[in-house]
Formats: C-alpha cells, structure tokens, sequence
C-alpha cells in the first residue's frame, strides 16, 4: 500500500484564487520532487497540472456562488489527485464552445491534459476532481 501525502488550501473566494491555488500547487510539486524536473517531460507535466489547477479554480471562481472553498492534493508516488470544492451543485460538462473566441475551453484543456476528471457531490456543493500519473515513475 503507498503512502499518500496530502495538501489542503481553503480559499475565502474567488479574489486572488488562482495565483495562490498555482503558488500552493508549485510548492507541493516542488516537495514531491515533480520541479525542477528530470528532464522536458517532465517540466511539461508539471506546467501541465498547474495549468489544470488553474482552470478548476477558474471554473469554480465564475460559476460558483462564493468561489472555491478549497484545494486539495493527494499524491501517492504513482498519481497525483487534485479537488477544488465548492458550493454550487451544478455538475461541470465540456461545452462546445467556439475555438476562435476566449472563454469555454478551460475544461476540454482538463479532459485533453488530465489521464481521468470528474465531479462528485459534496454537502450542498461539489467537487471537481483529476488525476495525473507520475512523470517520475
């Protein structure tokens, strides 16, 4: 059975979530050995998931009321899980959404990134979740 080592961030709102969901992010990936990194690869799985963390954070900042309560990351040495919650219970689905306008894409970047993702209830809200298999392995 692996060990799993595991980070909490709660957020008070939406204002400034996103700076320091990834700052938080950066710094467990940075104590799990994830950065600097190895080699390219590496670094790009890395930059990959703190792209990842930044779009559910995002999501949850416009389409939640409050904003995200809060981050967690879980990392058993094979995986990477990470969970924004929040208290809207409307389920996130990609949308399709237009390439040559901005907005809208934030979670087919989660489902082209992300090895799995997916939401489950929590309380009156949700979380939104994804994995991402170890660049160290």
């Amino acid at each position: 059975m692996r060990r799993v080592e595991g980070r909490r961030l709660e957020l008070g709102g939406s204002e400034g979530a996103v700076q320091r969901c990834r700052d938080f992010s950066r710094e467990a990936l940075a104590a799990w050995g994830w950065l600097p990194g190895r080699d390219e690869e590496g670094v790009a799985v890395a930059e990959d998931v703190l792209l990842m963390v930044s779009e559910l954070v995002t999501n949850a900042c416009l389409h939640a009321p409050g904003g995200p309560r809060e981050l967690r990351l879980a990392w058993d040495g094979a995986r990477l899980r990470i969970e924004v919650s929040d208290d809207s219970p409307a389920r996130p689905a990609v949308r399709r959404s237009d390439p040559a306008y901005p907005g809208g894409h934030g979670l087919r970047v989660v489902d082209r990134l992300a090895e799995a993702w997916g939401s489950l209830p929590e309380g009156g809200g949700k979380y939104v979740w994804l994995e991402v298999p170890s660049p160290l392995l």
